[in-house]
């Protein structure tokens, strides 16, 4: 069961969100490249249903390379696949035909209604992006999100947590961040031992 309080917000500005699966040490993969597929992970269809409800109101996504050329490599051809399940295949529409942007240094071109950003003003663009963006905007990508907390560019965290002790692997976010305080606005709990925890970012 859901417990919710609205989070304030700025009229006609987008709200950066920091959406990741994590453990419970707040882990987002054990091994370097897991890409998501790690066996710690316990997505089950209730919490992949949520993923939807949510993913559904987005107005765009915001990812770094790595976690981008994860989903671009499976989302798009799950989201016609009869193979998989109809909560996957709905993802995969999803993220196929919401906008997104994709934050590279090394990619110029990107399919899937996607369009990329970098160099040296990556970050004068993303704060454009949420300026201009009515609505939630999802950020995916650990070296991204922490750039856009430095700069107070990050306005929620929405973690899943799963009920695992991983003890190494890749951090939620990179060190030499100064503290910041968070307010819990949302907490809801499914089957398996998942948690969500959403925080404002103060």
């Amino acid at each position: 069961m859901a417990d919710e309080v609205k989070a304030p917000r700025l009229e006609r500005m987008g709200r950066m969100i920091y959406w990741m699966n994590v453990s419970i040490d707040l882990r987002i993969e054990r091994t370097l490249n897991e890409q998501g597929a790690g066996d710690w992970l316990r997505i089950t269809d209730a919490v992949h249903h949520d993923f939807n409800r949510r993913a559904r109101e987005l107005a765009c996504f915001v990812q770094g390379r790595v976690i981008y050329e994860t989903m671009e490599g499976f989302w798009p051809a799950a989201a016609n696949d009869p193979s998989q399940s109809e909560v996957t295949r709905e993802y995969g529409r999803i993220w196929t035909n919401t906008p997104k942007v994709l934050v590279s240094n090394t990619r110029r071109e990107a399919s899937h209604n996607t369009r990329v950003v970098g160099g040296s003003d990556a970050l004068e663009q993303l704060a454009a992006l949420r300026r201009d963006t009515p609505g939630n905007i999802s950020v995916g990508g650990a070296t991204v999100a922490t750039q856009l907390l430095r700069h107070g560019l990050l306005d929620e965290l929405l973690l899943f947590v799963h009920p695992v002790i991983l003890g190494a692997g890749r951090p939620l976010f990179d060190d030499g961040l100064a503290p910041v305080r968070c307010e819990p606005i949302e907490h809801a709990t499914f089957p398996e031992g998942v948690e969500l925890h959403r925080y404002a970012l103060r």
